[in-house]
């Protein structure tokens, strides 16, 4: 029941965004009454926290684990956030969600939620194995692109939109060209013994 009353918090989101999310609106969108809605989230605040967190958990398993080649977080991170086709002008896709609109209208503490999250994925981008500044520098484009993509701020479309995503994606890849050895040891390439 739980899944079924977020699925339709996101739908609601997507028709409606955030001030369609209203306890008799999710109910009904359900197809349960506002008691049942009630009984597995007792306020619009906990209904806003097991959508953050479900946001969370949905971005989370997109992303690679602890060993991971490096950039591969980064590149996980470009992936789960920018499509590499351009997505039409006017549409709305689940990865357009506003997960961090959401979380500032459950109020601080929700808010709080995912700046925790988002705390410890900047660490593991900054961990992540590539050049100083070019794990940071893809983060930050592609939290801006994502906002101007949900706020409607001119995000590039068509061809613009797939040359840029390939500027980023190419950042990445030479962030780990750089981490690789520069130099081949003779002994380890004889395959001598030290």
């Amino acid at each position: 029941m739980r899944d079924r009353l977020l699925d339709a918090v996101e739908r609601l989101l997507v028709k409606g965004g955030v001030d369609a999310v209203r306890l008799d609106a999710v109910a009904a969108e359900a197809g349960v009454s506002k008691g049942g809605l009630l009984h597995h989230f007792p306020s619009k605040r906990a209904l806003v926290e097991g959508m953050v967190q479900r946001l969370v958990d949905r971005f989370e398993a997109l992303l690679p684990g602890p060993d991971a080649p490096p950039g591969a977080y980064t590149m996980a991170w470009l992936d789960s956030s920018i499509p590499e086709v351009a997505p039409e002008p006017g549409t709305t896709g689940r990865d357009e969600l506003p997960m961090a609109l959401l979380a500032a209208t459950g109020g601080p503490e929700v808010l709080d939620v995912l700046q925790r999250h988002y705390r410890a994925w900047r660490e593991r981008l900054d961990a992540d194995g590539l050049p100083p500044g070019v794990s940071t520098l893809v983060g930050m484009a592609v939290d801006g692109w994502w906002t101007a993509r949900l706020l409607h701020l001119a995000p590039p479309h068509g061809a613009a939109h797939v040359d840029l995503r390939r500027l980023v994606a190419d950042l990445i890849a030479t962030g780990r060209a750089r981490t690789g050895p520069t130099t081949a040891d003779p002994a380890d390439a004889a395959g001598e013994s030290r």
